[in-house]
């Protein structure tokens, strides 16, 4: 199953909301992204049904190993993305905005040498 932005956006929060709080449940990643109850649960549906979350008799969502790795490299762009731009003298508001926008659509061959650019900076 191959998936589009909003796949990623819910699997990076999952993970975001895990570090942050240790529990997540359904409410909290719709409240976190501002979507509804009725989006979110078909999107947990589907994320369910492609292998990449487990969802608990609690409630309780957590991220398998296909959904953790999604969920890491789609974070680790986000950050990298976000100093990046900052660096360059974006303000932090427009910096993450744009790097939530670019994370998703990045190649990994572009982001490998950004990255590394970053790091040679640093």
């Amino acid at each position: 199953m191959v998936l589009k932005e909003s796949g990623e956006m819910y699997l990076e929060t999952i993970y975001v909301l895990r570090k942050d709080k240790g529990f997540v449940r359904a409410i909290d990643v719709g409240t976190e992204l501002g979507y509804s109850k009725p989006s979110v649960s078909r999107a947990m549906g589907i994320l369910r049904d492609g292998g990449y979350i487990k969802v608990a008799q609690d409630g309780g969502i957590t991220l398998t190993e296909a959904g953790l790795e999604v969920a890491e490299r789609t974070y680790e762009r986000h950050t990298v993305l976000s100093e990046l731009f900052m660096k360059l003298g974006v303000d932090e508001e427009n910096a993450v905005n744009d790097a939530c926008k670019i994370e998703h659509v990045i190649s990994t061959t572009t982001f490998a040498a950004l990255k590394k650019h970053l790091n040679e900076d640093l």
